[in-house]
């Protein structure tokens, strides 16, 4: 393989849903990089055949290759079971957490320059009384960091301050200590993965119209507010807190880089539905790259062939983009002059 471009470990997610049949359809396509399925190859294999798609699946040996379409390259991880479509099996959790822990063991020993997942099932994983939250917290657990999960689209990028909660623990979550640290993973990793050397972050308030002035909560007032003004006498360019009902509107988009949101459902949405076909899921924070798409398993088509692969696609392309920024984005210091 040519010695820019970088290997990428793909996993296929909850073995009953379309993970299987997206990365089938990935391999087919030309990609700038290596590829290494971490999977069971006869899943897919039976993959490529509800998809109709040829396709030549080689073991891996570890030797840099170059990704050709129709061919790919698999770390063979076996199911305990036989898939069914849209059936998940709690049997095979353990096979799909095998996956993920060699994918983020590989990039930490330098196997993979960057992990692409497809989406899995945490039920099925919780169903086998295994306590799982999803893909950013296995990851943040397993190389002991603290992250951020992002999504981003080629027009909008949104971070969370809190990730799967139930909303009524939210509140709680948003505390002064975690919000300075969310900020500041935001704000390197905008340095370092996308170019920006002063970044320019809207932080989104809690509570309808950013809190009222105190009126309809206090949390802006009593966390939000003196953080971001700690954060921006130490430089960082922080736009905020502001109403979420009205901070997406196209004139206040062009005022910031990337959307801290307070919690899931309050800027996804948005961001969804305008370009659910070409948003990429991140987490930022960890020692390697790691992408994924921005959706479920979509049960109800998985077997049907007909799952659009343009999610995995986008997230593999910014994989590889990552990676090669990563190499040559040095990190900018905090007070230090530049544009975003």
């Amino acid at each position: 393989m040519h010695a820019g471009l970088p290997r990428l470990a793909l996993t296929a997610g909850e073995p009953a849903g379309v993970g299987p049949e997206l990365l089938v359809r990935l391999a087919a396509m030309p990609l700038a990089a290596g590829t290494v399925a971490i999977t069971d190859r006869n899943l897919l294999q039976r993959a490529a055949q509800r998809c109709g798609v040829a396709i030549a699946l080689h073991e891996d040996d570890g030797r840099p290759r170059p990704h050709e379409p129709g061919s790919l390259r698999v770390r063979h991880v076996p199911l305990a079971v036989e898939e069914r479509p849209g059936h998940p099996d709690p049997r095979n959790a353990h096979h799909v957490l095998a996956t993920l822990a060699e994918a983020a063991d590989g990039c930490q020993a330098g196997r993979y320059a960057a992990v692409v997942t497809a989406p899995l099932q945490k039920a099925t994983i919780n169903d086998a009384g295994i306590p799982f939250s999803g893909h950013t917290e296995f990851f943040a657990q397993r190389a002991g960091a603290d992250v951020v999960m992002m999504l981003a689209s080629p027009e909008l990028r949104v971070a969370l301050a809190t990730t799967h909660l139930p909303l009524r623990a939210v509140a709680d979550a948003v505390t002064a200590d975690a919000l300075e640290r969310t900020l500041a993973i935001v704000h390197g990793e905008l340095q370092r993965k996308f170019g920006l050397a002063r970044p320019r972050i809207a932080v989104l308030g809690l509570n309808p119209h950013a809190g009222e002035g105190g009126h309809l909560g206090h949390e802006e007032r009593d966390v939000i507010e003196p953080v971001l003004a700690r954060l921006r006498g130490h430089g960082m360019q922080l736009l905020g807190p502001l109403p979420a009902d009205t901070a997406f509107v196209p004139a206040m988009r062009e005022r910031y880089d990337a959307v801290l949101a307070m919690y899931h459902d309050q800027a996804l949405p948005v961001l969804k539905s305008e370009a659910f076909d070409r948003t990429v899921n991140l987490t930022l924070g960890l020692p390697f790259i790691r992408t994924s798409v921005d959706h479920g398993t979509a049960l109800d088509l998985a077997g049907t062939g007909r799952a659009d692969p343009s999610s995995l696609v986008a997230a593999a392309r910014m994989a590889i983009d990552l990676v090669a920024r990563s190499a040559t984005t040095p990190l900018s210091p905090l007070r230090g002059e530049g544009k975003g």
